[in-house]
């Protein structure tokens, strides 16, 4: 199944079940996809609506932050409401472990030293991560790992 099918058979369902709060999720999905092709000119497959997927995770992510520091818990609990529901549209993500892994094996491989070298490594690591982890934590882990073998 596509993703593009579990999308419409999530919708589908979500309406049949009165689940208003993810119909509106995955609404709010399927227009950011729609979106992405018209501004393509072509259907998305599926490597290319995870990445939209990804940026409206990115995006629930950052509004999560804002409306906590504006003390909107009203907010922070909808987009909360609605992140967890497009997750499931991404691969599992990577445990810190898991990627503290793969951060030290790029920086063994390419000979990284200092934090000069951490965009050598960004270029490595983010195309295996990409969808799997929060660019935010592999940059913060990425930096840590550097300045500590520095």
């Amino acid at each position: 199944m596509t993703m593009r099918d579990k999308l419409e058979d999530d919708i589908r369902q979500s309406m049949r079940d009165r689940n208003q709060a993810r119909l509106d999720a995955l609404r709010f999905l399927k227009a950011a996809v729609q979106a992405a092709e018209k501004t393509a000119g072509k259907d998305l497959d599926d490597a290319a609506m995870m990445e939209v997927t990804s940026k409206q995770v990115n995006d629930r992510r950052e509004s999560i932050r804002m409306f906590k520091q504006g003390n909107r818990t009203d907010l922070v609990a909808k987009e909360s409401a609605e992140l967890s529901v497009l997750e499931e549209y991404l691969p599992p993500q990577l445990t810190t472990g898991e990627l503290t892994q793969l951060i030290q094996g790029i920086v063994t491989d390419i000979g990284a030293t200092s934090i000069k070298d951490k965009g050598q490594v960004m270029g490595r690591l983010m195309p295996q991560v990409r969808g799997k982890a929060d660019g935010t934590q592999v940059n913060e882990l990425v930096t840590q790992i550097l300045e500590a073998d520095g």
